[in-house]
């Protein structure tokens, strides 16, 4: 591997200090001049038509300046006379909590007043709250006046979700929103050759993205009408988009200032930004919405649960013969969920040769289902995972060779006909199969814990995007750029530049644009910045760093090539007396007697084609006899990277995804009773896990270089999510001969299992 300075090395992170000495100032702490506060009157029913709302006893509260609903709002409406992309309700409620009005007040205090005195006369409507419900015919649609399902947010996350799959042509219920259908060879000729058949069904409660930042939005208005958006986003431009639509504005008197973002996870694409800007458009004046936990919890998007029943079946040498799948996705009460990629990565980690996936996505009186780091492969992973680990155990065949003799290399098909590009799927495995927690797995069975392996996979996003390295007057570097650094990434292209430099990070100066003056990027998210952007930055950086050479050649009368950049200073190779410093560069193309142009790259990417990354898990659990708790105690990761530009970011990513599968794991559940109301709506409910509750992880960096990313980079957020639920329920159902099929793994649930079956075979 080529010997590098700046990328392959250890960096902190550029955000580091403000963060941890508490002075980064995020949307909630912006107080301009003239603000109103924003507060939203949620709906008490999960399904209801709106009747009237009395204003009068909330605008007489000291303070209140407005009470607004939609028919007060300036945002744009479909043909349906239905407000478009807006998390208002349009005289129907299509979930508890869902927005009625907005109180705007002086104060956030007398905003919460003001919400309390505002009356709402509804009239209750039937509420579908189930996926049997959604799925019943008999069942009545979700909504009263139909919208177009939006799956925009999902294709930023990765390429797969925007392949165009077979729809399914049977009569569906009206609350059927989506459907996809893959089919491959013949799947009763592959079940007939199986020596050995298995069949789940398996099921996920719906996760919040759980992040400590609440969903915030402000928006201020110019005399000219232009709007300013500050916002925790994670894509600004699509951000832009949205607004502008919303309120029906140029995109160019729109100007989006992306803010620190106290945590995404997928969750903070777009969601509350074009109301609060049709709010300000409204009263002309500067609007702020920060949700308190509750309203987060009750009107956030958050991942969507499901049902997956996998049949799966293998020859007796353990070649996987066919597979069956049928998945339903609830969407909540507007269209658009990670079906589509959820059935691709189900039936995409393994050769098969005859497969049928059919997936449908319904409707239901909960909020708009969102994306959730790595969104449906979860689900996915946790289904097909399971599956396999109980065929191994039906063939009597090692779990880790099973995979290893079926995992798909690059070139195999997709369920949708695409093939693998380059991956790492196969090296992890032989990776964990090499580690010592694998070797000696049968030392953790005697002490009385399980162990468990499952491997995920994600796709990778692709998205045009542009940088900027330009040389300012003082000789360092500027990299201009219009991503959201949501996990370190900033850091990511200061060294990537560096390297192209021969300078430190800490040389590279960052900055994240607003939308009026940052080069495109896409949104953040699907794991797809490093690598795409990295690679913009890469192309910027070579190109500021050309003109330089090309200047500096001309004046110390060298070519080029003979020229070389050490700490900063242009010289003559093998003559380290003389010199240009990049600051009397600067000097030479700044300033009435300067005689060149300014230094200024660009750099452009339209990659083609993703680099998906996998990765392939290891936890050992203990499991209480009496309780059912379960405590994961050794956690492996094993991960295809690419190349590891910051190796610390890198495992830190790792770490967060394996504390987030955990959680999903063993914790977090979204529950909702008959009638739709939430039943998990603050942190005493909705469990997250603790520090205690994460045990040390040891991670394994394996890198097969991408083609096209920067250095050979790969994305690495979502990976090192995926395996988790599949990875600590093949440890319990090892610990306890009980496969567990619901998530999260509840300890009374478990106990009851034990108790009922202390005799289950392993």
């Amino acid at each position: 591997m080529a010997a590098y300075t700046a990328v392959g090395q250890r960096a902190k992170r550029l955000d580091a200090p403000a963060k941890l000495t508490g002075q980064e100032r995020y949307t909630a702490d912006l107080k301009p001049a003239g603000l109103l506060f924003a507060r939203p009157v949620g709906s008490t029913y999960a399904h209801a038509r709106i009747l009237g709302v009395d204003k009068s006893a909330a605008l007489s509260v000291p303070g209140v300046v407005a009470v607004l609903t939609a028919d007060d709002l300036p945002i744009s409406r479909d043909e349906n006379g239905q407000p478009v992309k807006a998390p208002i309700a349009f005289g129907e409620a299509l979930y508890a909590g869902h927005i009625i009005a907005l109180v705007l007040a002086e104060s956030d205090a007398a905003a919460q007043d003001g919400v309390a005195a505002v009356e709402v006369d509804y009239e209750p409507l039937e509420v579908i709250a189930t996926l049997d419900q959604a799925l019943d015919p008999a069942s009545a649609h979700v909504r009263e006046t139909r919208q177009q399902a939006n799956d925009e947010e999902a294709g930023m996350h990765n390429s797969d979700a925007v392949t165009e799959a077979e729809a399914d042509e049977e009569d569906l219920p009206s609350n059927v929103s989506n459907t996809v259908r893959f089919d491959r060879g013949n799947i009763e000729a592959g079940f007939a050759a199986a020596a050995r058949v298995v069949e789940h069904t398996f099921e996920s409660l719906s996760v919040h993205q759980g992040y400590l930042e609440t969903q915030g939005c402000l928006v201020a208005i110019d005399a000219l009408g232009d709007l300013t958006v500050y916002t925790s986003t994670q894509a600004a431009f699509y951000c832009r988009t949205r607004v502008a639509e919303t309120v029906n504005l140029p995109v160019q008197k729109v100007d989006v200032v992306p803010m620190p973002v106290g945590g995404g996870f997928g969750g903070k694409f777009v969601l509350v930004e074009p109301l609060v800007a049709a709010a300000a458009v409204a009263v002309g004046r500067p609007v702020l919405l920060q949700y308190s936990r509750m309203e987060d919890f009750l009107a956030g998007n958050p991942a969507p649960d499901c049902r997956i029943t996998v049949k799966l079946g293998a020859d007796a040498d353990g070649n996987l013969t066919a597979l069956q799948a049928r998945l339903v996705f609830d969407t909540g009460s507007s269209g658009g969920s990670p079906l589509q990629i959820a059935s691709i990565l189900l039936g995409g980690s393994y050769r098969v040769p005859n497969l049928e996936i059919r997936g449908h996505e319904v409707l239901t009186h909960k909020p708009g289902a969102g994306a959730y780091r790595a969104p449906g492969a979860q689900q996915a992973a946790f289904a097909m995972e399971s599956a396999i680990d109980e065929l191994a155990r039906a063939l009597g065949d090692d779990a880790l060779d099973l995979r290893l003799r079926n995992c798909v290399v690059e070139g195999d098909p997709r369920p949708n006909g695409a093939a693998w590009p380059r991956i790492g799927l196969k090296q992890c495995l032989e990776a964990l199969r090499d580690h010592p927690a694998w070797i000696d797995r049968e030392h953790a069975r005697a002490a009385g814990r399980g162990v468990g392996i499952a491997v995920g996979g994600w796709p990778g996003g692709i998205e045009p995007a542009t940088a900027v390295c330009r040389l300012d007057a003082n000789g360092k570097l500027t990299v201009v750029l219009g991503s959201v650094d949501l996990t370190g990434t900033n850091t990511t292209f200061a060294q990537v530049a560096a390297e192209s430099f021969g300078l430190a990070p800490d040389d590279i100066q960052v900055t994240t644009a607003s939308t009026d003056s940052a080069p495109f990027a896409g949104g953040t998210g699907g794991s797809k910045i490093t690598y795409t952007v990295g690679k913009a930055v890469e192309k910027a950086a070579d190109e500021a760093r050309r003109q330089i050479m090309e200047i500096a050649a001309q004046h110390l009368e060298a070519a080029v090539a003979d020229l070389e950049i050490v700490d900063g200073v242009v010289r003559v190779k093998g003559v380290p007396g003389s010199g240009l410093s990049l600051e009397q560069i600067a000097g030479m193309t700044m300033g009435f007697t300067a005689r060149h142009e300014p230094v200024y790259g660009t750099g452009s990417t339209a990659i083609a084609e993703s680099a998906p990354g996998f990765a392939a898990h290891l936890a050992e659990v203990e499991v209480d006899d009496l309780t059912g708790e379960t405590r994961v105690v050794r956690y492996v990761a094993v991960q295809d990277v690419g190349f590891a530009i910051n190796p610390a970011a890198v495992e830190a990513q790792i770490h967060g995804g394996v504390a987030q599968g955990i959680g999903w794991a063993l914790y977090e559940g979204m529950t909702y009773d008959g009638d739709g109301q939430l039943l998990t709506a603050t942190f005493q409910d909705y469990v997250l896990p603790r520090a205690e509750m994460i045990p040390p992880i040891e991670t394994v960096l394996v890198e097969v270089p991408s083609e096209h990313g920067a250095y050979g980079a790969k994305g690495v957020g979502e990976p090192p999510a995926i395996p988790g639920p599949a990875t600590v329920a093949n440890a319990v159902r090892d610990a306890t001969g009980l496969r567990v099929t619901s998530l999260p793994i509840r300890p009374e649930t478990l106990a009851r299992a034990m108790w009922s079956a202390p005799q289950a075979a392993d």
